[in-house]
């Protein structure tokens, strides 16, 4: 078995506060873009309080990224480091304490990664939206956390080595795009929520897809359910 991809969905209360304080002024909006210098893989590593995040492939650089936030204190803050031949990126939300939530509050992440990369992926969300098409990246793991709102993640692209993944629902919806043509193994344990797993068959405990079996390699899905839904889907 390779390396892990790990998607789990927690509380959004991890990352929020009390509602209320922090003022709501006028847009600001910011570029910045990363080299990848020396590294050959890289582990990257983001976390969103509370907002939107579009995360997609087709960078020339490591990663290309445009920020618009109107709450002062959610000025994201960008480290890159190289140690050896690993790069080691994060992107973080500044403050998310005492942040009215909704209304006029506005925070969006929109960011491209490099697709020949190596690249394993941490996603942090607290509560909002996040559209994860990541079938174009060089994915060697992912784990995404996501509290309270919607997220889709495309897993669809092409593996050649196997991957395991875990599904950990907690408060929202998400729904999870999973590859015909690579075998997908889903063990799946309820929660309060519910799990819904179209185009799988039943196998004991577990839900598989047609190709499972027959392909070089498998896509492994660990899910734990929560008190939202998890849609799995075959595309």
């Amino acid at each position: 078995m390779g390396r892990s991809v790990v998607v789990l969905v927690a509380v959004a209360a991890v990352f929020l506060g009390s509602c209320g304080t922090q003022a709501i002024g006028e847009m600001e909006r910011e570029s910045q873009s990363i080299d990848l210098e020396n590294a050959q893989s890289v582990r990257a590593k983001l976390r969103m309080g509370a907002g939107e995040l579009n995360l997609t492939g087709g960078a020339d650089a490591l990663m290309e990224a445009d920020f618009a936030y109107n709450v002062a204190d959610w000025e994201p803050e960008v480290d890159y480091e190289v140690s050896g031949d690993t790069g080691e990126l994060k992107v973080d939300q500044g403050s998310s304490e005492d942040i009215p939530l909704g209304g006029e509050a506005r925070n969006e992440w929109d960011l491209r990664f490099n697709d020949d990369v190596p690249i394993d992926l941490g996603v942090q969300m607290g509560a909002g939206e996040s559209d994860l098409d990541l079938d174009s990246l060089t994915l060697t793991g992912l784990d995404l956390q996501m509290g309270a709102g919607q997220t889709t993640v495309d897993l669809t692209g092409s593996y050649e080595r196997d991957i395991a993944a875990t599904i950990e629902g907690g408060v929202g919806e998400a729904t999870v795009q999973l590859p015909s043509e690579i075998g997908v193994r889903v063990n799946a344990e309820g929660g309060l929520g519910q799990i819904n797993a179209e185009g799988f068959q039943r196998e004991d405990d577990s839900y598989v897809n047609d190709a499972y079996g027959d392909s070089d390699v498998t896509l492994d899905v660990d899910v734990r359910g929560g008190v939202g839904q998890i849609n799995l889907e075959v595309v």
